[in-house]
């Protein structure tokens, strides 16, 4: 983000379902630079209005267009490629966060059409935590765009009073690498390329959608997922009163891993939904449907107990 030069009055387009930590970034802008920060309306059924946002690209020619492509508050898929396409035609510059997509589904940047696209690597894809990867596209690097603190080894200090940016993508990288981490991120993206992507991305979804079917049928239980593609993330609220941590630990005593939300994640789909948290589930494809339903029963179990 700190390679671009915002000025007072720029416009950054995203969507009501962006990432939270993208969110505080251009809240951070708009204090800092006076950017504008607008939201694209969401369909009905749930995501992005894509020709709405359309619309937006092209009235307010906005300085950035950022989308989260399986945003971390629930399990719906945005349609990244379908707003790359508006992005591509307008010439505008377009960040995707792919967090929880990689290592969930096949990416291709150029079917995307982003000029900038982030991910860690400790989700789906299983690497190391700490680790995580930026792609630059070559117009991105072509234009000049370097980040603000820039050091020895995305640059080369020419003369006294001048240096030069590297010209590959290396410019954003920073001298103190960690070696370790990347490698436990290249192993990890050899063992999901040797399961196979495609393999991945029809295994983890019917295993979500199982479980969707199976917490569904759950007395107390809400499902949150919502929209026309839904992910390896299932999202739900649970009524009567309980409490989320008691309830993960609950889970976390069984031996199944699942994770917290709260409102401050998700302002506006949480807002728009009517819950201050949520338990995720996100089954991938190793697991089985025996462990799928085991989760389900527990869940079932939990709630008739008393809170």
């Amino acid at each position: 983000m700190s390679s671009i030069p915002f000025e007072s009055g720029d416009t950054i387009l995203t969507t009501r379902d962006d990432f939270v930590s993208n969110q505080i970034a251009f809240l951070s802008l708009r204090k800092r630079f006076g950017v504008r920060i607008v939201h694209a309306p969401n369909t009905p059924e749930g995501g992005v209005d894509v020709p709405a946002m359309a619309g937006l690209m092209r009235t307010l020619r906005p300085r950035l267009v950022s989308a989260t492509h399986v945003p971390t508050n629930s399990g719906l898929v945005t349609p990244v490629a379908e707003i790359g396409r508006h992005c591509r035609e307008l010439d505008l510059l377009y960040v995707v966060d792919a967090c929880q997509s990689v290592g969930q589904y096949p990416l291709d940047v150029e079917e995307i059409g982003c000029d900038l696209l982030t991910a860690t690597c400790r989700k789906f894809l299983r690497g190391p935590r700490g680790s995580g990867f930026l792609y630059v596209s070559d117009r991105v690097l072509r234009a000049g765009y370097e980040p603000l603190f820039i050091d020895m080894h995305g640059a080369r200090w020419t003369a006294p009073d001048s240096y030069r940016p590297v010209e590959t993508a290396a410019r954003f990288e920073e001298w103190e690498f960690p070696y370790a981490t990347v490698l436990g991120s290249a192993a990890a993206t050899r063992y999901a390329r040797d399961v196979g992507l495609e393999a991945i991305a029809h295994r983890a979804p019917a295993l979500a959608a199982r479980l969707r079917s199976r917490l569904e049928a759950v007395p107390g239980v809400r499902l949150l997922d919502r929209g026309p593609q839904l992910a390896a993330l299932v999202t739900f609220a649970v009524e009567g009163g309980r409490r989320p941590q008691p309830f993960k630990e609950a889970l976390d005593a069984r031996s199944i891993n699942s994770a917290l939300s709260y409102r401050e994640f998700a302002q506006f789909d949480f807002g728009d939904k009517g819950v201050d948290w949520c338990l995720r589930l996100s089954p991938h494809y190793y697991n089985t449907e025996d462990e799928v339903d085991h989760v389900a029963d527990a869940v079932a179990e939990l709630l008739r107990q008393k809170p």
